[in-house]
């Protein structure tokens, strides 16, 4: 077909609104990961969003299979030998305070032509897109000549152990994309290295501070002696913090790890401004010889950076200081071309020399499809074909998506540029005329890679 959008449009009118009642049905499925019940990996609301996942594509004229312990589910059409994938997940993060909602989190509701609900951009939504866009080129009668599996993880707001157990155990398929990110495509994700340095605590200095790796902090607390010092050397440096409960809370700005640098990690300031006065230990000396207010940790690494994915990313997200121990826990974003290695060698030799030992916490491998590959080429001119859009050039990241578990994989929308990202926020929703467009970047991404023999 020369113009399969000509046919596509009006198939894919045809289904826009069983799309809309299949993700409603998903929605109201809190899919939350909890590992404490029963017999499923994590949890009966993300085992029933799987079945009912599978149980959609079945109806929709998909084989499907169920992994019998419940970690993954896949859908698969088409024929052949070759196999490209799609990556979904259908576990979402915790919905928070109703009262912040238009509507009851789990309960889809559409409004102004958008429709709220927690999962709807991240990544029920963008996944159920995909799946009915296939769904438009089968009632078309287009033949697949390479099979078309979407692939359903449910443990990816977590540790991956879904993914890690698909390619264990399953045929790994040769390319594909991922719709849990931004159009028009990312092509480089940095690689994700979570640490702790960790050393005896030889000082009778307390502090505990920050909730996450991946986040910098927004507050840290400091109840000792010399808080009038504290406030005068916070003063003097220009740094904010406020007073609550006899406390010092030094003030930062929140911001997620990959974009480190537009935010102001309140943890750093707090250990600066305690140097000031006087207070010594091995993080203290650490992050004030080696750190500071610097995201790229420069005078660790050096300047390390590449032209596909920028510069190293380095956040301070968590500090203890107990009776026992000091604690730092660090997220790293890593260049694609950098050895990782190097930057594991270089921490901890340096660490070491104030007393800190060096802890692998978590690491996800970096992605990187140089930009002339056939798949970044196809998607992108899919992309610009449907759009218009001629000037938006594909990204790199410090994200990371289920892109990073298989090769040749990129994170391929559905949010466009200029919407707005709603995932893991209140009120999480999307704009059914712009996910209406993503189903039409699917359907001809997908005819082009699976379908079309003049590639």
């Amino acid at each position: 077909m020369n113009n399969i959008s000509e046919v596509l449009i009006p198939e894919l009118r045809n289904i826009e609104r069983d799309f809309q009642q299949a993700l409603a049905q998903l929605i109201e499925i809190p899919s939350v990961i909890n590992e404490t019940e029963g017999d499923t990996p994590f949890g009966k609301n993300i085992d029933l969003a799987l079945k009912k996942t599978l149980e959609i594509c079945e109806q929709l004229g998909f084989r499907t299979y169920f992994d019998p312990k419940g970690y993954y589910g896949y859908a698969e059409i088409g024929n052949g030998e070759e196999m490209i994938g799609i990556l979904g997940h259908l576990d979402v993060v915790p919905a928070g305070s109703n009262e912040e909602w238009v509507a009851p989190p789990f309960q889809a509701k559409i409004k102004d032509g958008k429709m709220y609900g927690r999962g709807t951009q991240d990544d029920k939504g963008p996944t159920l897109a995909a799946l009915f866009a296939t769904k438009a080129l089968m009632n078309l009668g287009i033949t697949f000549n390479k099979r078309v599996r979407f692939i359903f993880g449910t443990d990816e707001e977590t540790l991956w152990r879904c993914m890690n157990r698909y390619c264990e155990l399953e045929e790994i398929p040769s390319m594909g994309f991922t719709p849990d990110s931004v159009f028009p495509l990312v092509y480089a994700e940095k690689g994700l290295l979570q640490l702790l340095l960790e050393g005896k605590n030889e000082t009778k200095l307390r502090l505990q501070a920050g909730n996450a790796f991946n986040a910098v902090p927004d507050t840290a607390e400091f109840s000792g002696e010399k808080q009038a010092e504290l406030k005068a050397a916070l003063d003097a440096l220009g740094f904010s913090y406020d007073m609550a409960d006899d406390k010092v809370v030094v003030l930062g700005k929140a911001v997620h790890a990959q974009v480190t640098e537009k935010g102001i990690n309140a943890i750093n300031r707090l250990l600066i401004g305690l140097k000031q006065i006087g207070y010594t230990s091995k993080t203290i000396e650490f992050v004030n010889d080696l750190v500071r207010d610097d995201p790229f940790a420069v005078k660790i690494f050096g300047e390390c950076e590449d032209e596909a994915s920028g510069k190293l990313k380095f956040n301070i997200g968590k500090i203890e200081l107990s009776e026992e121990i000091e604690r730092l826990s660090i997220d790293i974003r890593i260049p694609v071309t950098a050895d990782k290695q190097m930057i594991v060698n270089t921490l901890t030799k340096i660490a070491k020399e104030y007393g800190l030992d060096y802890k692998e916490f978590d690491y996800l491998k970096s992605i990187y499809v140089p930009k002339d590959h056939f798949l970044i080429q196809t998607l992108m001119k899919v992309y610009q074909d449907v759009t218009g859009d001629f000037v938006s050039e594909p990204i790199s990241s410090g994200g990371a998506t289920y892109a990073r578990a298989m090769d040749n994989f990129v994170a391929f929308g559905a949010v466009f540029p200029q919407q707005t990202k709603t995932e893991h926020q209140p009120n999480e929703h999307i704009d059914l005329e712009e996910m209406f467009k993503a189903m039409h970047i699917y359907a001809k991404a997908i005819y082009l890679l699976s379908c079309n023999n003049e590639q």
